[in-house]
């Protein structure tokens, strides 16, 4: 089996590619404001390229404990995953070229793909699309910053809900081969204290779809079980402890949660 991407390979194939496959380095993907390595993995007759985020790399921040990022992005698979929406590519943490780190599967968006969020010339927002944020260009043009009322995405602003991420930029959001949308980029999540900041605030306040409160029941009993034991190895007990607090809040009051004032929205830059 052979695979640029995850598309070809099936969740199980992935893992043990992730896990146990040759890692060799292609180049650092320079916009990233963490060492953020391409690689190709190698597994008897499987390949796929893969996002390497060794912890060497990762940048102290404030609000986060030093070396803990490469394990909230293994957090942010593991909940994807239990949600049964596979929103985030097969991620695992591993020893690589630079030592421990998140090892994820890389998605190619083909050429043709449409985006779901930009920014868009205000006078001419594409039908069912949200705007989130106004803004100009260099010439004092104006435009909004937007995204499609799409229930890919919806169900990616729930994820985003659920795991508290703190950084949902539009470049985060990508199409893959198969039409369906991933997202990336997961390592300011589950934080104790609320840090919501994205770019999809198109259905702020407005009543969760039922595939969604449905997901969030089985959810929440996973996370008191064996998703909960699985976390442990990456996350603090409190961080845990508040995750399921998220999960129960959704499931209470049946909508999306709005902007905090306490925190920005709309992550900087946004795209």
């Amino acid at each position: 089996m052979t695979s640029s991407g995850l598309q070809p390979l099936q969740d199980d194939a992935a893992l043990r590619l992730l896990r146990d496959g040759t890692l060799d380095l292609e180049g650092r993907l320079v916009d990233a404001s963490n060492t953020t390595l391409r690689g190709i993995l190698t597994l008897g007759d499987a390949t796929a390229r893969c996002v390497y985020k060794p912890v060497r790399g990762e940048r102290p921040l404030w609000d986060f404990p030093d070396g803990t990022l490469a394990g909230r992005e293994v957090s942010a698979y593991l909940v994807s995953r239990a949600t049964g929406w596979g929103l985030v590519p097969p991620t695992v943490l591993r020893d690589g070229p630079l030592g421990p780190g998140s090892c994820q599967l890389w998605i190619d968006e083909p050429e043709a793909a449409e985006p779901l969020v930009g920014f868009v010339p205000a006078e001419a927002l594409p039908p069912r699309w949200f705007p989130i944020a106004a803004a100009r260009d260099d010439d004092g043009a104006a435009y909004a910053l937007a995204h499609a009322d799409d229930p890919r995405l919806a169900r990616l602003a729930v994820l985003d809900s659920v795991i508290n991420n703190a950084d949902r930029k539009g470049g985060h959001v990508l199409v893959g081969a198969d039409d369906r949308i991933y997202g990336v980029d997961h390592g300011v999540s589950f934080h104790v204290e609320g840090k919501l900041r994205t770019v999809l605030w198109g259905w702020a306040g407005k009543q969760l779809p039922s595939d969604a409160v449905e997901m969030l029941d089985g959810l929440a009993g996973q996370v008191a079980g064996a998703l909960g034991a699985e976390l442990a190895d990456h996350l603090t007990i409190s961080e845990i402890t508040e995750l399921a607090a998220r999960i129960d809040e959704l499931r209470h009051t049946g909508c999306f949660p709005e902007p905090s004032e306490d925190w920005p929205a709309v992550p900087w830059p946004p795209m």
